[in-house]
């Protein structure tokens, strides 16, 4: 028996105490053509399946080759909704599964679609990577710094092929767009505004606790997360606004826009500093702990990048809800999912813009592409266009930036100790502490 394999059954035996684990785990596919018939479909096992996760496996299912295996989700009723759903769009059903260890275990799966909340990513990629599966992983990549560090060792000890849902970097007019500015045609990139304002960032009306749903495996759902009881405005729909599961607008939609903030000059590192400021000054009826007002501040060696929200309003600069602008010394350059325009600055002395005005440049939904591209990639051995490094990365911006605002601190990261220097109140919340039986893993 290999190591991986090994290694994983421990794990696993330790978590389900005096449960056999009946089926073998698949072998990591080393290149999709050799070790499969051409025409082999890649089986894809899809845990998460309420919203994203979903739209992923659809997105998937679109692809010929493709076909989905199994289906996990500790929500009876959205377990048996969607896998109705998967039949009728391939005309047969997949396995059901309520804990993602038995699907993981199944040989005939071959790539994992992983749609939870945010502190259930790691554990299952982990195992899915030691299993031999190739892995699409929303974002943000992981709940905590600690865990992206974990998922970076995984994927590459075990040789797997990871996109992360960063779908941006496989977007056309983002990719025009970074082409744009690295061609030096705003000049000198100084400074990149962010921001991101929408409603559902103070998540539901306060309610009262109840008893936990039929057919929901709630201890499940919480895994490594504190325990607790269950209400319904920290479950489905917004459970990304307290810090046990998700850290709010900042690592949603902060993830995605920070991720084009870095690749307009390809930065690989940490920020030489964060500061951030804010709180939580408004909604005080409806439930959460994330900021609903908040700024933050990157400090890099030669420009800044600057992220704000204020939840619950959907108006921002230029008139859009969200969006990037790219000030450089000779244009602005100013993007969202719509599309881009360009706002050059005023020679005087040429009595003319200093770059040329262009037309409002377009922009199309890129979902669909990040699901292909991570699909050719499984047959190729590519990397992806998000590898696990960048969707680390940005996910260690966005943590940074709450972390700042949690701890009132400047946060300077210590490369060599993997920490945030001398502040101790920031350091202990680089790692989580995982509710027991669940262990943090080790790579």
């Amino acid at each position: 028996m290999s190591t991986s394999r090994r290694k994983f059954l421990n794990s696993t035996v330790k978590l389900i105490a005096g449960t056999a684990i009946v089926n073998s785990i698949t072998s990591p596919l080393i290149v999709w053509g050799k070790s499969n018939a051409p025409n082999e479909k890649i089986r894809v096992g899809l845990i998460g399946c309420k919203n994203m996760g979903f739209g992923d496996l659809q997105n998937a299912l679109k692809l010929p080759g493709v076909e989905c295996a199994a289906l996990c989700d500790i929500d009876e009723h959205i377990l048996n909704s969607r896998s109705k759903e998967v039949e009728k769009l391939q005309g047969k059903a997949p396995v059901q599964y309520k804990d993602f260890r038995k699907l993981i275990e199944n040989k005939d799966i071959d790539a994992v679609i992983i749609g939870t909340p945010d502190h259930w990513h790691c554990l299952p990629f982990v195992y899915a990577c030691e299993a031999g599966k190739d892995i699409y992983v929303e974002k943000p990549l992981a709940n905590s710094i600690a865990e992206c560090d974990i998922m970076v060792k995984a994927a590459r000890r075990y040789k797997r092929i990871v996109q992360v849902g960063q779908q941006q970097r496989s977007g056309q007019h983002w990719i025009a767009a970074m082409d744009f500015i690295k061609s030096g045609k705003i000049g000198q990139l100084r400074k990149v505004n962010i921001w991101g304002n929408f409603n559902y960032g103070i998540g539901q009306r306060v309610v009262p606790d109840t008893a936990v749903p039929a057919g929901i495996d709630f201890d499940m759902w919480l895994g490594p997360a504190p325990a607790r009881s269950f209400n319904s405005a920290r479950f489905h729909g917004s459970w990304r606004m307290f810090w046990d599961y998700g850290g709010g607008l900042m690592t949603d939609w902060g993830v995605h826009l920070i991720d084009m903030a870095l690749w307009a000059k390809d930065i690989e590192t940490l920020p030489l500093a964060v500061t951030a400021a804010g709180g939580n000054f408004s909604y005080p009826d409806h439930a959460h702990e994330t900021f609903d007002t908040m700024n933050v501040s990157y400090q890099l060696k030669d420009y800044i990048i600057n992220w704000e929200h204020t939840a619950g309003t959907e108006k921002g600069p230029y008139g859009r809800s969200y969006g990037l602008a790219f000030i450089g010394n000779d244009a602005t350059l100013v993007i969202d999912r719509e599309g881009w325009e360009l706002f050059p600055e005023w020679d005087h002395q040429q009595n003319k813009h200093k770059v040329p005005l262009i037309e409002k440049q377009s922009g199309t939904d890129s979902h669909d592409l990040h699901m292909k591209n991570f699909i050719e990639c499984i047959k190729t051995g590519k990397d992806p266009a998000c590898t696990i490094e960048n969707g680390s990365l940005v996910a260690k911006y966005a943590h940074a930036g709450n972390i700042a605002l949690r701890t009132n601190s400047r946060l300077v990261w210590n490369s060599s100790s993997k920490n945030f220097g001398n502040v101790p109140a920031a350091n202990a919340l680089i790692t989580p502490s995982y509710r027991k039986p669940w262990v943090l893993p080790k790579v």
